[in-house]
């Protein structure tokens, strides 16, 4: 057998250990929900106060 036949082959990708699919998964989905600025609200439905709800000075 040739040297060159003896060696090992390079692999074309890295190989990730110990991580799984669920925790990419699970990793991915974090980091796109904390990157996410918040929604603007709905017209119409936020930043209005109803009289009720304020408390009444004396």
């Amino acid at each position: 057998m040739s040297a060159t036949e003896n060696r090992p082959r390079q692999q074309p990708y890295a190989i990730a250990a110990g991580v799984s699919m669920r925790d990419l998964l699970a990793s991915c989905a974090a980091a796109e929900a904390v990157s996410t600025p918040p929604r603007l609200p709905d017209p119409g439905t936020g930043g209005e106060t109803v009289e009720r709800d304020r408390p009444r000075a004396a």
